[in-house]
């Protein structure tokens, strides 16, 4: 079993920054892998960077520029640091893992339980 928790979450004005956190526990497979994804209230669920083992990174076209994703320390924790944050940004975010119990997968398979982003 895997277990994501995210923390950093916050109300912040506009232009202003956050970094978010998530940190795993159980059976961590650090060859697959993490990503943030955010979800705004009436939207669907978006990925908003992925991270791969060999230090691959994605971002939606949206946060390019102001958002960097990391991947740290032994236990593979998950950062987020948000610069310049608009009221667009405003979500729940979530912390992914791309694996189940026998291998990486393409969709995540593991989630966290979100942290709100607030942003006034």
């Amino acid at each position: 079993h895997v277990q994501l928790v995210e923390s950093g979450g916050g109300s912040v004005q506009a232009g202003g920054s956050l970094k978010l956190s998530c940190t795993a526990s159980g059976y961590i497979r650090k060859n697959c892998e993490m990503a943030w994804y955010r979800q705004a209230p009436g939207k669907e669920r978006e990925m908003v960077s992925t991270i791969s083992s060999d230090g691959t990174i994605r971002y939606v076209d949206s946060v390019k520029g102001r958002f960097t994703i990391s991947r740290v320390g032994i236990k593979n924790t998950l950062t987020l640091q948000m610069n310049s944050l608009n009221t667009e940004d405003m979500a729940v975010y979530y912390c992914a893992a791309y694996w189940n119990v026998l291998r990486c997968t393409i969709a995540p398979g593991y989630w966290g339980q979100g942290t709100q982003v607030t942003v006034s």
